[in-house]
């Protein structure tokens, strides 16, 4: 179904990917440049907050729901368009860590269903607040740190995370568990999902008593093409060099240009997003034993070429991450042991 606004609904995520992409750089370039102008006041004072104001992305952050439910990310979503599927009730009572995959190139479905109101996230969830976890180099960007925080994302560190789920009840963490290394493998019409040495996020869930919900954004591989390089090939070592130097991965990808047609046509290059759809689905564990020991096996990035595979997948997690099912991923202890 095309958007009632076609036009507007494009300039919408234009302009999300060029903040995505050059925010810091152009609030850092242009802050430097003001110190040697008579504005140098202006870079001065804001250094100052900044510095007072240093913890705060890793204390909760500074959501505004103001923001969050901005007209502008109602064309956001409209473009592609995004939707927010809930397949299990998640009561406020208690606090989550959401697995979110795939990573695609820009995380479209993530953003919007967690990071705006535009699908419906308080109305479908009521009671529970979430926040996508994002690299923490990125807070320490001026001005694009106020930006990420209006919208309810932290840091995807340790002292960020415990602070969150150690308040509540009611929240809930989304954290991208492929990461920019799963970003390198996104193709259209492929859903690969990266668990190989990820899990972290269950560890957390496990020492925080915190529910896991796997979430999958189906569509999200489909609206950029990228050139994808053989495993162990020169250009893929320097990209794997690259992420574990920097945080993120120099992803070769391409969209559609802003005056083109919507259309995934070859002939039609640019930054702008295809529009593809995306659903983000949600598929709740039963409740981690709060402090229980666990071992965990991981498995090899799998390969789904079809929705119906990723969502079979979805609730075969447990399974992928080690085995038995999610019980089996807190065994009980030993009869006899201290």
């Amino acid at each position: 179904m095309a958007p009632a606004h076609p036009h507007l609904a494009a300039l919408s995520v234009f302009q999300w990917v060029l903040t995505f992409l050059f925010f810091g750089l152009f609030f850092t370039s242009l802050l430097i440049g003001l110190l040697f102008t008579s504005y140098w006041s202006v870079t001065v004072l804001y250094c100052v907050w900044w510095i007072l104001d240093w913890e705060t992305p890793e204390r909760g952050g500074r959501r505004s729901d103001w923001m969050r439910r901005w007209r502008l990310w109602q064309l956001h979503r409209d473009y592609f368009p995004i939707k927010l599927v809930k397949t299990a009730e998640l009561p406020p009572t208690r606090n989550y860590v959401l697995g979110s995959h795939p990573h695609g190139i820009i995380c479209a479905g993530a953003f919007s269903a967690f990071c705006t109101e535009a699908t419906g996230f308080s109305q479908t969830f009521p009671g529970l607040k979430s926040h996508l976890c994002l690299l923490r180099g990125l807070f320490h960007l001026p001005v694009y740190r106020e930006y990420m925080m209006s919208s309810g994302m932290v840091p995807v560190s340790r002292r960020s995370l415990d602070f969150l789920l150690r308040g509540g009840p009611g929240n809930a963490v989304v954290i991208v568990v492929g990461g920019a290394a799963e970003s390198l493998d996104c193709l259209p019409g492929e859903h690969r999902v990266l668990l190989r040495g990820r899990r972290g996020f269950v560890r957390l869930a496990l020492q925080h008593g915190a529910d896991l919900v796997p979430t999958f954004s189906f569509g999200e591989t489909d609206i950029f093409r990228q050139v994808r390089f053989a495993e162990g090939s020169l250009a893929r070592r320097f990209q794997r060099v690259f992420k574990e130097r920097a945080g993120f991965a120099p992803c070769l990808f391409s969209g559609r240009s802003l005056f083109g047609g919507a259309s995934s046509s070859s002939s039609s290059w640019g930054l702008l997003p295809f529009a593809a759809p995306i659903t983000v689905v949600d598929r709740r564990f039963n409740q981690l034993s709060h402090g229980a020991a666990c071992r965990l096996r991981l498995a090899p990035p799998r390969l789904f070429s079809s929705a119906a595979g990723s969502w079979q997948a979805l609730g075969r997690m447990p399974q992928l991450l080690g085995e038995g099912g999610a019980a089996d991923l807190c065994p009980a202890e030993p009869a006899g042991r201290p």
